[in-house]
C-alpha cells in the first residue's frame, strides 16, 4: 500500500536530472517510511522543535525508515548561518542522525519555479495583478463586515493582457471554489475545510521567489517523503498544501499533526516556562539522553512507564499514542529524570560533561574554561558520591565546589552556625588526631575520627559536622571521608587549622 502511494506521484518533465536520479533511488526503497524534519534557521533549535525531530526519528527508526533533514531557508532575511549551526549542533547533541545530506530549501528555488510553470500551463494556476491598494481595500471590506480576509478571485479567469501596466504580478492556485478539503490526520482525526473559505493562495510571489506553502509541497514529493510529522500549529497550512498536491496529481504524505508543548499553567509555552534553545539545556546541566527521554513523554503515552533507553522508545513509539491535548512542560520532572540518568552515568563521562560546559559557566564560579588535570582527576575521584544528590550537571559542578574552593573557605550561613565556639574546640582535638596518620585514606581518617569520638565520651556527629563545615564550607557534602580521601592529607589538615584560632 505504501508503495503504491509513493510511486503514484508522477515526476515532472521539468524536474532536474540530479533531482530526477535523486528521487528515483528513494522510490526505488519506497516500502520505507520516510520522515523529515525541516527547521526554519531563523533562530535556535528550540525545545518544540526538538520534540518534534525526535518524534520524526522514533517514526522512521521504528519502521526501518529513513529521517531526512530539510533546513527552509527561504527567508533569507532572517536565515543565518549561526542558526543552521546551532540546529546542526542541538541535533547531534541529542543523538539524532539524519540520512543523507541536508537539503537547503533556497537552493531548489528553480524546481519550484518550475512547478508554478507546469500548474500555468495546465490551467491551475493564473496570474495575479492585484495590487496592494486594492488587497488592503479586501482586508478592510472584510474588517467591516466581520468576516475572514480572503482574496476575491478578481484576476482569476481574466485574460493576462488586461493587466495594467508596470505591475509584477504574483502567481496564485487556482484552488477549487466547492466542495470540501479533507486531511485524514494520524493524530488529529478526520479535519475538513470548506473550500469556499479558502482562497486562491499565492505559489510565487512578485519578486519571483516561491513561497513556503508551495516550496513545502514540491520538496516534500521530490524527497519521497511518506509521513509528514509536525506541530498543529501547521495544521491549517494542511489544507493548502493538500490542494496543491492534487492541483499537481500527487498523492499527498501521511499527515500527523502533534500538539504544542505549553506550560506548566497552561499558556503558551515561553522562555520562562523553558521555551529555550536545546543549546540552552546543555549549558543548564542536563544530559543528552535526559533531555531525550523527557521529550519523548511530552504528549506521546506508554502505559506508566517513564524512564525508556533509546532502544525501548524506538521499539514502542506510535503516532496512535500521540493526545490531541497540549503537552505541559515541567521542570522538576525533567530534573528528575535528569538525576536518574546522572546516576547511572559513567564517572568519566560526566567530568566529560563539566568540560562541555565549563566555558559557560566557569568563569562565574571562579574557575578558568577548562579543568587542570589536578582537578580533573579530583572531579573522576569524587564523582561516585558527587553524583548521588545532584539532577543536573551545575548542581554537580557546586557540589563539588570545595575541590576547587580556594583557602580559607568562605562558609555558608549553616556551616557558620555549626562553628562555634565548642565545635571549633572539638576540632582541634580532631586535627591532632589526624596529624599522626601516614597512609592517608578514607578508611583510616574514620577510624581516627571515631577514635576521638570514643575517647572523649562524644557522638560521631558531633566531630563529623564542624569537620564536614571546615573542610567543605557547607554543613551537607558527599561522604566526609570520602570527602577526605579526594582532598588530601595537606589540604584537608590545612582546611580545618584555618577555623582554629590563631
Amino acid at each position: 500500500m505504501l508503495h503504491d502511494a509513493v510511486a503514484s506521484r508522477r515526476v515532472s518533465p521539468q524536474l532536474p536530472l540530479r533531482f530526477e536520479c535523486a528521487r528515483r533511488t528513494l522510490l526505488e526503497m519506497a516500502d520505507q517510511i520516510i520522515t523529515r524534519f525541516a527547521p526554519s534557521p531563523t533562530g535556535y533549535l528550540h525545545i518544540g522543535g526538538a520534540r518534534t525531530a525526535l518524534f520524526n526519528w522514533l517514526f522512521a527508526r521504528r519502521h526501518g525508515g529513513r529521517m531526512l533533514l530539510r533546513i527552509e531557508d527561504t527567508d533569507r532575511e532572517r536565515s543565518t548561518d549561526a542558526a543552521i549551526a546551532a540546529i546542526l549542533d542541538g541535533l547531534g547533541w541529542l543523538g539524532l542522525d539524519w540520512d543523507g545530506d541536508v537539503v537547503y530549501q533556497y537552493s531548489r528555488a528553480d524546481r519550484h519555479r518550475a512547478v508554478v510553470q507546469e500548474l500555468l500551463e495546465r490551467g491551475r494556476a493564473y496570474y495575479c495583478y492585484a495590487s496592494a491598494q486594492e488587497l488592503e481595500e479586501m482586508r478592510e471590506s472584510a474588517r467591516r463586515e466581520g468576516r475572514p480576509s480572503r482574496y476575491d478571485g478578481r484576476w482569476r479567469d481574466r485574460d493576462p493582457a488586461a493587466a495594467p501596466a508596470g505591475v509584477k504580478p504574483v502567481v496564485r492556485l487556482k484552488a477549487p471554489t466547492e466542495g470540501e478539503t479533507v486531511v485524514e490526520d494520524q493524530v488529529q482525526g478526520r479535519v475538513v475545510w470548506q473550500n469556499k473559505e479558502l482562497d486562491d493562495l499565492v505559489l510565487l510571489r512578485s519578486d519571483g521567489s516561491p513561497t513556503y506553502m508551495l516550496a513545502v509541497v514540491v520538496d516534500d514529493h521530490d524527497m519521497a517523503v511518506t509521513h509528514v510529522i509536525r506541530g498543529d500549529d501547521h495544521l491549517t497550512n494542511a489544507a493548502r498544501q493538500r490542494q496543491i498536491y492534487d492541483a499537481l496529481g500527487w498523492a499527498p504524505p501521511v499527515m500527523a499533526h502533534i500538539p504544542l508543548i505549553h506550560g506548566p499553567d497552561g499558556a503558551k509555552l515561553s522562555k520562562r516556562h523553558g521555551a529555550l534553545g536545546v543549546e540552552a539545556y546543555r549549558t543548564l546541566g542536563y544530559l543528552p539522553e535526559a533531555l531525550r527521554n523527557y521529550l519523548v513523554r511530552l504528549g506521546w503515552s506508554h502505559g506508566d512507564q517513564e524512564i525508556f533507553s533509546t532502544e525501548e522508545m524506538t521499539a514502542a513509539f506510535a503516532l496512535e499514542q500521540i493526545g490531541r491535548s497540549p503537552a505541559r512542560f515541567d521542570f522538576a520532572k525533567l530534573e528528575s529524570i535528569n538525576g536518574h540518568y546522572m546516576r547511572q552515568a559513567d564517572d568519566a563521562r560526566l567530568v566529560a560533561a563539566i568540560k562541555t560546559i565549563l566555558p559557560q559557566v566557569g568563569p562565574d564560579r571562579g574557575l578558568g574554561a577548562t579543568l587542570d588535570p589536578e582537578l580533573e582527576a579530583k572531579l573522576l575521584s569524587a564523582m561516585p558520591g558527587l553524583k548521588e544528590r545532584a539532577k543536573t550537571v551545575i548542581e554537580l559542578l557546586d557540589s563539588a565546589s570545595y575541590l576547587y574552593a580556594r583557602r580559607p573557605l568562605g562558609l555558608d550561613a549553616k556551616a557558620t552556625t555549626i562553628l562555634d565556639d565548642d565545635a571549633r574546640r572539638r576540632l582541634a582535638l580532631v586535627l591532632s588526631e589526624l596529624e599522626t596518620i601516614s597512609e592517608w585514606s578514607a578508611a583510616n581518617t574514620e577510624g581516627a575520627v571515631r577514635r576521638v569520638a570514643d575517647a572523649a565520651a562524644l557522638k560521631l556527629g558531633q566531630l563529623a559536622q564542624p569537620l564536614r563545615a571546615a573542610l567543605t564550607g557547607r554543613a551537607t557534602s558527599p561522604g566526609l571521608f570520602d570527602v577526605m580521601a579526594v582532598l588530601g592529607r595537606d589540604e584537608s589538615l590545612a582546611r580545618v587549622r584555618d577555623q582554629l584560632p590563631a
